[in-house]
């Protein structure tokens, strides 16, 4: 998943414990910020397809005066259940949890497999360019 959306491999690291240690502390907090819709692949022992997504708080705007914003990322499929409506089924929940959290804002990036699944939920290209900027960081 994140070599598709990079272009290139992935490398294994402390990355990964990190990732996961954070994951399991987010998603048992009482008011929960982050949250992850996925489906078990039949034999039980891995995923099928998962979406994750955030909860971010700005300030309001007139077309949005609660200034809550969801984006959604971590999209993916294991190629072996492609095609069965299983990534969809991650999203329309994550967009559930959404409304009912009161977001009405919902952004995400999409490679260019994904987007017709985004289109067809929805979601439309903005004019925004998105720009990054990568601090130092001491997790290797």
């Amino acid at each position: 998943m994140l070599a598709a959306m990079s272009g290139t491999p992935t490398a294994r690291g402390r990355w990964q414990e990190v990732a996961r240690d954070n994951l399991r502390a987010w998603l048992v907090e009482p008011d929960p910020w982050l949250a992850a819709f996925v489906v078990d692949a039949p034999e039980g022992t891995s995923l099928a397809a998962c979406a994750v997504g955030t909860v971010e708080r700005r300030l309001g705007g007139p077309d949005d005066p609660s200034g809550l914003v969801g984006y959604v990322f971590n999209v993916s499929t294991d190629p072996a259940h492609r095609r069965r409506g299983h990534s969809r089924a991650c999203v329309a929940g994550l967009l559930a949890w959404f409304r009912g959290r009161g977001v009405r804002r919902i952004d995400l990036r999409a490679t260019a497999a994904g987007r017709p699944l985004y289109r067809a939920l929805g979601f439309r290209e903005t004019a925004d360019p998105a720009m990054r900027l990568t601090l130092p960081t001491e997790v290797d």
